[in-house]
């Protein structure tokens, strides 16, 4: 069987080295020795300043907006995993979508001025696939029209733009260390801010707003990460080179082997030095995915619609019509990717897409 994605195991001893210090340590969460070493080792493979790590890629979301969504009006991208909209929604916020651009597959961020009102309170952004948004548009319109912005990072561990990490823009930025994800702690996720005052907050909120035993420094949650998952990422960042090389591989197989002229492939942005996080291709028509996804799934492949459906089709969300996000979704899968996916089924992956689209 081949999926879409393959979890990465680094050498069990080497796993078990770190659970050993926990076992020593009498010590399993509540921010202990490694997951302080790990905040310390991602800062530095990074470079990146601050970072608080968390125990999934959803809570970051949620306190994020509800520091800075105030229950307003949060513009936002309908192509993403759906954790975006129904976050917005959890916190009491409304969203607000905006259309994505036909290639890049992100915000356009030429339709968000006309969809801020004086309700809006922040934008919502995907990096989809980890593919930057326009970065600097965005902020431009957040100056100028006072608003917040937070960028959903889920997918972008390791992208640089401009030369510097992806999560030193924005307000604050979020990332997702699920076990699909290509660095992973099992289950676990990542907020970032370069305000300082603003980390503080984000700290507070996913510990109960704890400001040492006894005191507390406003309304928080428990979104903290446990030893044992930190143990998995000290273990998994080491390989983060090799994974990125490997991805890198099956990325450029694709990109030389399918047969571009009948499928689109996602376009990355300029100044963009990509991590390879997902290969999604966009089929001429609903029809023709289909037929392509049933070749594979006979010979045990199986690619995945993602994202679908388009967000602002959810029931809970009231989107509108989002006619590019909609036919985007309609026609895009997601092929397998994975560090040790091998030449023999990549071959066959491409032969089976080849041969049955006309």
């Amino acid at each position: 069987m081949i999926n879409v994605t393959k979890t990465f195991f680094p050498p069990v001893e080497e796993y078990t080295k770190f659970i050993k210090r926990a076992w020593d340590n009498e010590w399993l969460t509540n921010r202990g020795e490694l997951v302080l070493e790990l905040e310390e080792k991602i800062k530095k493979y990074l470079e990146i300043s601050n970072i608080i790590i968390t125990n999934n890629g959803t809570v970051p979301l949620q306190i994020a907006l509800k520091l800075l969504g105030n229950r307003g009006e949060i513009i936002t991208t309908p192509f993403s995993y759906v954790a975006t909209t129904a976050s917005i929604v959890w916190e009491n916020c409304i969203p607000v979508f905006v259309d994505i651009h036909p290639e890049y597959f992100t915000i356009d961020e030429t339709k968000i001025e006309h969809s801020i009102t004086p309700k809006t309170t922040a934008i919502l952004a995907t990096h989809v696939f980890g593919n930057p948004c326009n970065i600097l548009a965005i902020e431009s319109i957040a100056k100028k029209y006072n608003l917040k912005v937070i960028y959903d990072a889920a997918h972008s561990f390791g992208v640089k733009f401009n030369d510097k990490s992806i999560f030193e823009y924005g307000d604050v930025s979020t990332c997702s260390f699920h076990a699909t994800k290509i660095f992973h702690t099992g289950e676990g996720g990542a907020m970032i801010t370069k305000d300082q005052d603003l980390h503080n907050k984000l700290y507070f909120s996913h510990n109960f707003g704890h400001n040492g035993p006894l005191e507390f420094y406003g309304l928080g949650i428990n979104g903290k990460m446990s030893e044992l998952q930190a143990a998995m990422g000290l273990s998994i960042l080491p390989y983060m080179d090799e994974i990125i090389s490997e991805r890198k591989r099956v990325v450029d197989y694709y990109n030389t082997n399918l047969d571009l002229e009948k499928i689109q492939v996602i376009k990355i942005r300029p100044n963009t030095v990509w991590n390879y996080s997902y290969y999604p291709v966009v089929f001429k028509s609903e029809y023709q995915l289909l037929e392509v996804q049933k070749a594979l799934n006979d010979e045990g492949i199986f690619p995945r619609r993602y994202f679908y459906p388009s967000l602002n089709t959810v029931e809970y969300t009231n989107g509108g019509k989002m006619p590019i996000s909609e036919n985007i979704a309609s026609r895009i899968v997601c092929l397998p990717l994975y560090v040790d996916l091998s030449l023999e089924n990549l071959k066959k992956i491409v032969s089976l897409i080849n041969n049955n689209i006309c």
